[in-house]
């Protein structure tokens, strides 16, 4: 009976482990030379950043975007591929991008009416950006089509050690790993904890996707379940995900998986 009980116990523990483990199917695997791997967008251009200059490339289509005269380029917003948004936060300013990474439109908020300093910014819905604007700590919206910008969150201090944007809400979290969001109307939700990581990805307000050890987690808050990504890689350089497609990124290539979330 003791030995049923064991056995019993075993085997439950056994199909437990394999209920949090999400298998990553492979869909293709691109070799590449470039060594800073940025994103890959709905269309499968993969997006690179070396010595300033940004490229879009895709089999034998390649796009190139270069500004020297801003400096570094901090941040660069994949969302819309059809208006990329590149941040330069040394020179307080964004360049607006076509698909074919031509400039549309430069935007020094320097220059602007209202004092705008920007931490953290990414396309909104509607016309407009995002931005965490630092001299009032609060986050606003900046339409880019008439140059008019508004606040819509109450402070908060400048913590922010991650953010991310997509059409409808600006994530971050703080330096207490404590995450939270905002949406259009301004209104502030407190999230949850987020573990240690070394790179993160929120999919939604309930769910994130994080990799630590070269291990790469999905967190679903829904359930209070975690799940381990079984991926074949053992050393990550970057990862990325979008659409349930991850993508990791070492010294031979780009690899591309299709994740299922439970």
């Amino acid at each position: 009976m003791k030995k049923a009980l064991i056995l019993l116990l075993f085997t439950f523990l056994s199909i437990q482990a394999q209920d949090n483990k999400i298998v990553a199917t492979k869909i293709s695997f691109v070799p590449t030379q470039s060594k800073n791997f940025v994103g890959r967008d709905f269309y499968g251009y993969n997006y690179f950043v070396d010595n300033e200059v940004l490229s879009k490339i895709k089999k034998k289509e390649h796009w190139e975007f270069k500004n020297v005269s801003l400096g570094t380029l901090t941040n660069i917003d994949l969302n819309n591929p059809l208006k990329l948004v590149l941040f330069y936060q040394d020179f307080n300013a964004v360049i607006l991008l076509d698909n074919q990474l031509s400039e549309t439109q430069r935007i020094l908020f320097l220059q602007s009416e209202i004092p705008i300093n920007v931490r953290a910014t990414g396309i909104a819905g509607l016309n407009q950006l995002w931005i965490y604007n630092t001299l009032d700590q609060q986050i606003g919206l900046y339409n880019y089509l008439n140059n008019t910008y508004k606040t819509i969150s109450t402070p908060f201090p400048d913590t922010i050690q991650y953010y991310q944007t997509d059409f409808n809400h600006f994530y971050w979290i703080d330096d207490k790993n404590m995450a939270f969001m905002c949406n259009l109307f301004g209104k502030i939700t407190n999230l949850y904890k987020i573990p240690d990581y070394e790179w993160i990805e929120f999919i939604n307000e309930k769910e994130f996707i994080y990799s630590k050890d070269h291990l790469i987690y999905l967190q679903d808050n829904n359930q209070n379940k975690k799940y381990e990504i079984e991926i074949v890689e053992k050393t990550l350089e970057k990862c990325y995900y979008k659409d349930q497609i991850l993508s990791i990124f070492t010294k031979e290539g780009i690899t591309n998986y299709k994740i299922i979330t439970p």
